[in-house]
């Protein structure tokens, strides 16, 4: 398996343990509002990349 694509998908599974973090904190309103809007935007940074690596990286099996 590639590296690129195996760091894309632990970037993806991070990103969306955050997004799950931060929904839960929002519903809960258990936060402070600025700890969740920062924890949500690194989330969807690392959701994004993650998922731009995976589908990006292409395999050259051999």
């Amino acid at each position: 398996m590639n590296l690129k694509r195996t760091f894309g998908a632990v970037l993806t599974i991070l990103g969306i343990i955050g997004l799950i973090y931060t929904g839960i904190g929002i519903i809960q309103h258990s936060g402070n509002v600025t700890t969740m809007v920062v924890v949500g935007i690194i989330s969807l940074l690392f959701f994004f990349s993650g998922i731009g690596l995976v589908r990006d990286t292409t395999d050259n099996a051999k």
